[in-house]
């Protein structure tokens, strides 16, 4: 199956979960994840009609950027390492893996424009993930208000790699609360309307829990060839 065809199929899952919870489809942007495929690959992916792309690591992002450009809309969606900063900064239009202060002092540094940041939250709690804790989260978005290049955006997390359709709702509803919680204070530099959660296999569940972005990479892009 080619890209075009996996990307009709997931439009439709898309719009079926937008159906299930009266939201509108075009309130979720899809983000083809890139990562493990080749830069002619992510080219099919932007011919068959996609227009976010996302890369978690400088090197890949800016080897496609040298063919595909500013085509697409980039995203980061992995850590980011302050010193790499600079390698990117440039070229993508959302940081989604904000989760320090020093990385916000290297943003801002930076960048010559405002960058949309979305703040990473480890809501499962999980050792291997990166993120702040849902209990740190709202301090944190506080003091970013000195940065005037960042824009927070929204907030992103990675659910639990597990069957448990109840656990990962739990994980979705928790992200979509705190942001809620971030509206409600009204920081002009924290808008906080993106909640960038779901990837290839959980995806339908965070569309329907409140998801406007949605990562995926092997149900879309997949494997080259």
């Amino acid at each position: 199956m080619n890209v075009k065809e996996k990307l009709e199929r997931i439009q439709q899952q898309i719009n079926n979960a937008c159906l299930n919870v009266h939201r509108n489809p075009e309130d979720v942007k899809l983000i083809a994840v890139t990562k493990y495929v080749s830069v002619e690959r992510a080219q099919e992916a932007l011919n068959s009609g996609i227009h976010d792309l996302g890369e978690n690591r400088d090197e890949e992002l800016l080897k496609k950027w040298e063919v595909l450009q500013d085509k697409p809309v980039w995203h980061f969606i992995g850590t980011l390492q302050s010193r790499k900063v600079k390698n990117v900064i440039d070229k993508v239009e959302y940081i989604h893996s904000l989760d320090r202060l020093s990385l916000a002092e290297e943003i801002n540094k930076r960048a010559d424009r405002i960058i949309k940041c979305l703040v990473q939250v480890n809501v499962s709690g999980e050792e291997s993930k990166h993120g702040l804790t849902p209990e740190e989260a709202i301090e944190f978005i506080k003091k970013l208000e000195g940065f005037p290049n960042i824009n927070v955006a929204g907030l992103m997390t990675m659910a639990p790699l597990t069957d448990d359709e109840q656990l990962l709702r739990s994980c979705f509803r928790r992200l979509r609360e705190l942001r809620d919680q971030v509206q409600a204070l009204h920081y002009q530099y924290a808008p906080c309307t993106e909640l960038s959660m779901g990837m290839s296999n959980d995806f339908i569940l965070a569309i329907e829990e409140g998801a406007t972005m949605v990562r995926i990479g092997t149900a879309l892009v997949g494997e080259d060839g």
